[in-house]
């Protein structure tokens, strides 16, 4: 499975830069099967092939991910994958999820 399509790269281009924003939209969802991590994507920079976002791990932190480091993530020998039925969210809706 490819984490990053053409269309999802648009979808990013589209909404571009959040960072003056509160509430940002999520794009994406990365995760990884065998563990406890899932990746938030609210933006993306191509030139630099980096994700901003919400990490969840041990915790929940707001910071910069490769696109490079996600895509050769192995554990177990599985890939990280995108959540393909995954739709645009506010961020502050996980936290109402997560509730």
């Amino acid at each position: 499975m490819k984490l990053l399509t053409k269309e999802l790269i648009n979808r990013f281009k589209y909404i571009g830069s959040q960072e003056a924003l509160d509430d940002p939209i999520i794009v994406a969802k990365f995760f990884h099967p065998f563990s406890n991590y899932t990746w938030y994507a609210t933006e993306y920079d191509v030139e630099n092939k980096m994700f901003f976002g919400m990490v969840h791990g041990h915790d929940k932190e707001l910071g910069y991910f490769s696109f490079d480091e996600l895509n050769s993530l192995r554990v177990g020998g599985l890939p990280v994958e995108r959540d393909l039925y995954f739709t645009n969210k506010k961020l502050s809706d996980l936290e109402k999820e997560a509730a």
